[in-house]
């Protein structure tokens, strides 16, 4: 009963931003984000610890008024996924920016597979109304939600942006993105949080975590180029989407391939991150010591 509830609560709230004009449904989505920060504690406190890591603890009231942001943008992600209509894809373009298209390009040019790697930042699903432009097909990796309504519906939601969705349920997953892969598609993940497997260990943001293993994995047994993309919101309506230049790849020489393609995306992500703080909506536990202090704030309380 739950799970329907659920579904038909997401259902409801795209049927009402769907009939909204835009920029009443930035606002609303902002303002829902504000109201989320008063509501969910632990995303908030997950929030500042991330704006801390972001910009330094040494003035904590700049931090929290940062992580409030996030909750801002997190909101406005929102409002702009429910709204979004095939029929209002021409508007969106017309507001989308696209810059590093070269190094796409390049790609295309190699005959290589291409994979994408993104950070929680901005809107990235709407960068898929690019992929006419930009001249190619996405495929994308979800979390296989328990809720299965929910799931499909999500996977509907992002066919309208012209991303085809294969949800994370193991190595038959593995299996379909290369498939996909090898029939032109670039393989687009969002790859700053680790939610399942081992991952791989590297520094982020000067602190020891797991990062998701999917892009150096695809990227050696395919050999692929593996592209660092990053979506922004503009000030007002619109989108600034960046292709940066490939992750090198140290080759099989190197042991520690893995870690060395996986570390350098951390790095990327850091610079992606810092040019936009508040947009980075990661609100959930990233780090060892974020389990930590969650175990602790719950004994506390």
């Amino acid at each position: 009963m739950t799970d329907l509830l659920t579904y038909l609560t997401y259902r409801a709230g795209a049927g009402i931003f769907g009939a909204l004009p835009e920029p009443i449904i930035r606002r609303l989505g902002r303002w829902a984000g504000r109201l989320y920060w008063l509501w969910d504690r632990e995303r908030r406190a997950m929030a500042i610890r991330h704006m801390g890591r972001v910009l330094g603890r040494s003035d904590m009231r700049k931090v929290e008024r940062a992580a409030r942001e996030v909750f801002s943008a997190y909101g406005r992600y929102w409002a702009e996924t429910l709204w979004f209509r095939p029929r209002r894809e021409k508007a969106v373009r017309s507001r989308v920016t696209l810059t590093g298209l070269e190094h796409l390009r390049a790609a295309q040019e190699s005959g290589r597979p291409i994979v994408a790697a993104l950070p929680h930042m901005g809107n990235w699903e709407l960068a898929g109304t690019l992929s006419e432009d930009a001249g190619v097909r996405i495929t994308a990796v979800a979390e296989a939600l328990a809720n299965r309504r929910l799931a499909q519906w999500f996977i509907g939601l992002r066919a309208r942006l012209g991303i085809h969705v294969v949800l994370a349920e193991g190595l038959s997953t593995m299996r379909a993105l290369q498939n996909d892969m090898m029939e032109g598609r670039v393989i687009a993940l969002v790859a700053d949080r680790n939610i399942g497997g081992r991952g791989v260990e590297v520094e982020f943001f000067g602190e020891r975590t797991a990062l998701p293993a999917g892009p150096a994995v695809l990227a050696i047994r395919n050999d692929a180029v593996l592209l660092p993309v990053v979506s922004y919101f503009k000030r007002g309506a619109g989108h600034r989407v960046m292709v940066l230049p490939p992750i090198e790849d140290p080759g099989p020489e190197d042991r520690d391939r893995m870690v060395s393609i996986t570390q350098q995306l951390a790095n990327r992500y850091e610079d992606m991150i810092r040019e936009a703080p508040t947009q980075w909506h990661l609100v959930q536990p990233n780090w060892p010591s974020d389990h930590d202090f969650l175990q602790r704030r719950g004994g506390d309380a």
